[in-house]
């Protein structure tokens, strides 16, 4: 066998195994991203489904903030909204939203010293903090896999061949005001 044929089939054998480690990494990476994603969206419904048991308890002590109800159940719907839940940066929008208007329900909350004492209240408060820091997590995990899969698509030589292999950069879900959670907001219960 000649030579130069052995070192074409080398050469061949190597670029398939290339190309084919390549592809299965971003398909591994691009799962990885999908699942994170839909964690953060059952984290997101999980905080949906708690918003209604909480404006009940408000509105049980303070009925006559009405304006303040049909903003956080706006908002609350946005970020639930299917539209909402395929892309990062409208969902991140949403999430702005929500935290602007739950903030004004917190605010409504404090006038009411009854309604800090109240057992409901608390243990609802309680569940929705837990739920906020699984949201971040979960938020956390799809940057670092959105990054990962990201860099790996830019890297040379994948990025001359993976968009044709129908790999495409993911946006990251990132808060789209960063001064509005600047702080924390100060609620005392």
């Amino acid at each position: 066998m000649d030579i130069t044929l052995i070192v074409v089939i080398g050469a061949v054998v190597l670029i398939g195994i290339f190309l084919w480690a390549t592809y299965n990494g971003l398909v591994t990476l691009n799962v990885r991203v999908d699942e994170a994603w839909s964690d953060i969206t059952v984290q997101l419904k999980r905080r949906a489904d708690l918003i209604p048991n909480l404006i009940e308890t408000v509105k049980g002590y303070a009925s006559h903030e009405k304006e303040v109800f049909d903003n956080v159940t706006k908002a609350r719907a946005a970020t639930v909204s299917p539209q909402v839940l395929e892309h990062p940066g409208q969902a991140a929008a949403a999430e702005d939203s929500f935290g602007a208007a739950m903030k004004s329900l917190f605010a409504v909350a404090e006038a009411y010293p009854q309604l800090q004492a109240n057992q409901n209240f608390l243990s609802l408060q309680q569940e929705l903090s837990d739920t906020e820091d699984k949201i971040m997590a979960a938020r956390r995990f799809y940057n670092g896999g959105v990054r990962e899969l990201n860099t790996k698509i830019k890297q040379f030589p994948q990025t001359l061949f993976v968009r044709s292999l129908g790999f495409k950069e993911r946006e990251f879900f990132e808060v789209s005001d960063p001064a509005a959670i600047a702080d924390a907001p100060n609620v005392k219960f």
